[in-house]
């Protein structure tokens, strides 16, 4: 059976290439093989919702987008695509980014940016090294601002142990890109011990966090200025490509990492159940919110489960890998507050299952849409 991480030529799947046209060891991809859509887009329109994350942003993956361009690698919907070139794993990844306001209490636009795209590099098991920036520049922005933004881009890049090598800007009319979009995309190596994936998890298997929920989310509300609330809430914008380093010590144990952005732990958590068939089980008491978070939450009435983060990897690892895996993501200064969260079940339901401090439990679904729109 073919494999789409390790990308081997396949009958009716690949054709060699075509000499002259692609360098030794590549493979011209052909989406020979039809893929089951899960979502049906029914919406004539597209909404905010559609960009947050859950139901709707699963319906216009995979009801339009994975409809028109469906592949082996894209099928898989990871942080990354991992393919083989030259003998090589690779592990590739875009993202764009529309944070409002473009300044926020730890962090801005930039650094979110060069994070955010080394992260999805990072939870794939991949060493990142190389990054691409494209400016999408309103006509009227603070050139300070913009040197700004790039200055923490550099910053972060540096951080991580990554180089932006290439680029783009285009400036648009005032009022059509609200100051400044940026896109990223990223380049990485995939660890030779590492075969990460949804497939992999196994009923009994740990589920392991690295720290707190929901900061980002909230430090970015707050940073509107919409809501009279104040807070010392800083985002967690972080590379973590450290903690997933750490992580992949663990070989074959390590089954999948994500890092729960749009839609909070509760939508990474409903992919990882979707894609294995199994349900997972949270502990309601084991999951570490701030103090802030949880007041800010229960004010507006958002479950921090639901709340965008940018510095945290959740994994799922064997069952007797848990401690030493909790020891790796403690050894990081990015990781001192990992906690074991939850277990994979044996339940074909899918569901992820939240064990209440009452003693009951409740379903924790994917929701249609994201309560803090525009927070990366």
């Amino acid at each position: 059976m073919l494999h789409p991480r390790r990308l081997v030529a396949d009958a009716g799947d690949y054709l060699p290439r075509t000499p002259g046209t692609l360098p030794a060891g590549c493979y011209r991809y052909l989406p020979t093989r039809p893929r089951a859509t899960v979502a049906t887009l029914r919406d004539e329109l597209i909404t905010l919702a559609h960009g947050a994350g859950g139901k709707a942003t699963r319906a216009l993956v995979e009801g339009l987008f994975l409809a028109e361009l469906s592949n082996l690698l894209l099928d898989e919907l990871g942080d990354a695509a991992v393919g083989e070139l030259g003998g090589a794993r690779l592990a590739f990844t875009t993202d764009s980014y529309v944070v409002k306001p473009l300044f926020f209490p730890g962090g801005s636009i930039g650094e979110l940016a060069v994070n955010g795209t080394v992260n999805d590099l990072a939870v794939a098991g991949a060493e990142p090294l190389w990054l691409s920036a494209a400016f999408v520049v309103e006509e009227g922005f603070p050139v300070a601002d913009l040197r700004r933004i790039a200055s923490s881009m550099a910053e972060a890049a540096r951080a991580a142990g990554v180089a932006v090598v290439a680029g783009d800007t285009k400036v648009v009319e005032r009022g059509s890109a609200d100051g400044l979009f940026v896109t990223t995309a990223g380049v990485g190596v995939v660890r030779p011990e590492t075969d990460l994936g949804v497939d992999r998890a196994r009923p009994g298997d740990r589920i392991l966090l690295s720290g707190t929920i929901g900061d980002h989310g909230f430090a970015v509300l707050v940073a509107r200025g919409e809501l009279k609330l104040e807070s010392p809430l800083e985002s967690d914008s972080a590379a973590v490509n450290g903690l997933a380093a750490a992580l992949c010590e663990l070989g074959p144990k390590l089954r999948w990492m994500r890092d729960p952005t749009r839609g909070g732990l509760a939508t990474t958590l409903n992919e990882l159940a979707q894609g294995s068939g199994l349900t997972v089980r949270l502990d309601e008491e084991a999951l570490p919110i701030r103090a802030e978070v949880a007041g800010a939450a229960e004010i507006l009435g958002i479950d921090p489960l639901y709340v965008a983060n940018e510095g945290k990897i959740v994994a799922v690892v064997a069952p007797d890998a848990a401690d030493e895996a909790l020891a790796a993501l403690r050894s990081q200064p990015l990781g001192r507050e990992a906690v074991l969260v939850g277990e994979v079940c044996a339940d074909e339901d899918a569901l992820v299952v939240l064990d209440t401090a009452l003693g009951g439990s409740r379903i924790v679904d994917m929701l249609v849409g994201d309560p803090l729109p525009r927070i990366c």
